[in-house]
């Protein structure tokens, strides 16, 4: 079967440009970011936090256990992604990954925050280790595979635009729900240095992220078997072939431009990300509560995403898109700090407070979604960009790849943020009383600039990526010029 005739075996209404919410196919492939939301909450906003004041691991000590499990992550991801690509079975390429993920990402995401046995100072360290490592490698089974689906389920430039940005909205609504929940009810409600609100947040954290894999999975496993086999397979005793091609793919210099940019906002956002409690808690005096009142407010911005990234991308095309929203984004994400270091914010921890703060993050989260969807699907793009040259399909590797620059050095920026914690002395704080203004001055000194200096480095790079919409269609016109020529050499 021919590649670009692959659309023919699609579920019905799949290949309906303007109506894809017809196609069961669209819903199952976004419930899949589901799963990875969640996890992402939990490493993201969660995990420094619960390693320093329940597992009682200095900051910098905790931030190193979970960057050298990041590390792991992101080279993982490049083996997998290859790997993915060139694989054969009934079930097609992606999904004995995704299986495998299926099983192993749930147990591991509960066993961390509910140890099997009592933790002393001497195991913590190597429990966080080992549990963050099983978990990364988890994800890495499911996530990387499972994205990796739509360059094959999606021909059309704008098209790819609207399941991306149903992916992204399912994976913030999975991510920031279990996060208003937890804040209301779990963790927030017991206290932040409480075990048992953890624990209680890794048992459902589990259960909804089996539920996410298994639906998505499933519905999307008949598509995907039908999706032709690659012309290689993978070959472990090759492996220095292996690393060649995989060296080929990555010298696109398209793909260079999302690589490098994802290095440098992995960074930014590995930093920001796990100082985020720190942030809400002891520099606006947030409670738990209100907290979620955040979450709430944010439930909006995926929604309205939804409909602004698909919209803007047809018009502006996907490059500019991404730029527009980023920058939008990130002018904004400073005010609240600098307001309030000048003293001209609302009181801390008061609802008026609250609500221009929730504000604020509401329309920052709209331009972070829309940015990532522009992203996200240039990188779709990138694969009919390099087939061209290389005759050979590599979205399981460029995916993963542009994972792992994120990770990769998102470790770095985990580092940093431990680091910060250790500077400004917050290692021993345990509620907002032992904060003091000298403290919040030094928090926003050492994380506002690196944080926005970093994504308006990375906005620039990003700048230099070429392909449009009418370098994509003419991509997809020679594959199917090589694709017309090979058949009928075959015949």
């Amino acid at each position: 079967m021919s590649r670009l005739g692959y659309l023919e075996y699609l579920p019905q209404g799949a290949s309906n440009i303007s109506r894809p919410e017809k196609n069961p196919v669209y819903w199952y492939y976004g419930s899949g970011a589901v799963a990875f939301g969640i996890k992402n909450n939990a490493f993201s906003y969660l995990l420094l936090i619960y390693s320093t004041q329940v597992l009682g691991i200095p900051g910098y000590l905790a931030a190193t256990a979970l960057a050298i499990a990041m590390a792991w992550d992101a080279f993982s991801d490049l083996l997998l992604g290859h790997w993915s690509d060139k694989t054969r079975s009934r079930l097609g390429r992606r999904h004995p990954f995704m299986y495998a993920g299926l099983i192993v990402l749930p147990i591991s995401f509960y066993a961390l925050f509910n140890p099997p046995f009592e933790l002393t100072e001497a195991t913590a360290w190597w429990y966080l280790l080992a549990t963050a490592i099983l978990i990364r490698t988890a994800v890495t089974l499911f996530e990387v595979p499972s994205v990796a689906l739509l360059p094959d389920l999606v021909k059309d430039y704008d098209e790819r635009n609207q399941w991306l940005a149903l992916r992204h909205t399912l994976g913030w609504y999975g991510g920031n729900g279990i996060h208003v929940i937890n804040m209301a009810a779990w963790v927030g409600a017991a206290g932040l240095a409480v075990q048992s609100g953890y624990s209680t947040y890794g048992s459902a954290g589990a259960f909804m992220i089996a539920v996410s894999i298994l639906i998505s999975s499933l519905g999307t496993q008949k598509p995907a078997a039908a999706i032709p086999p690659p012309a290689e397979t993978f070959r472990v005793t090759e492996m220095w072939d292996e690393f060649k091609q995989i060296a080929q793919s990555l010298t696109n210099s398209n793909f260079f431009w999302l690589f490098v940019y994802s290095l440098i906002v992995g960074a930014a956002a590995g930093m920001s990300t796990a100082l985020y409690l720190y942030n809400v808690t002891y520099f606006f005096d947030f409670s738990g509560p209100q907290i979620a009142v955040t979450g709430l407010f944010v439930f909006a911005s995926p929604a309205i995403a939804y409909v602004v990234a698909p919209t803007l991308g047809q018009r502006l095309g996907k490059k500019t898109s991404a730029i527009a929203a980023l920058l939008g984004a990130i002018f904004l994400y400073p005010i609240p700090y600098l307001l309030t270091l000048a003293g001209f914010w609302p009181t801390a921890g008061g609802w008026t407070s609250l609500i221009f703060y929730s504000l604020f993050v509401m329309t920052e989260v709209v331009g972070f979604i829309v940015g990532g969807v522009m992203l996200d699907s240039m990188m779709a793009d990138v694969v009919e960009d390099s087939e061209v040259k290389t005759n050979r399909r590599s979205e399981g590797l460029f995916y993963a790849a542009r994972s792992f620059s994120g990770k990769a050095v998102s470790a770095l920026g985990i580092v940093l943020a431990g680091s910060i914690v250790s500077l400004v002395g917050m290692d021993g704080i345990k509620s907002v009383a032992d904060m003091t203004d000298a403290m919040r001055a030094d928090l926003a000194t050492f994380f506002l600039p690196a944080y926005c200096g970093l994504y308006f480095i990375a906005i620039y790079l990003i700048s230099h990526y070429r392909i449009d919409r009418e370098a994509h269609n003419q991509n997809l016109a020679t594959l199917a010029h090589k694709n017309l020529h090979g058949n009928q050499a075959s015949d």
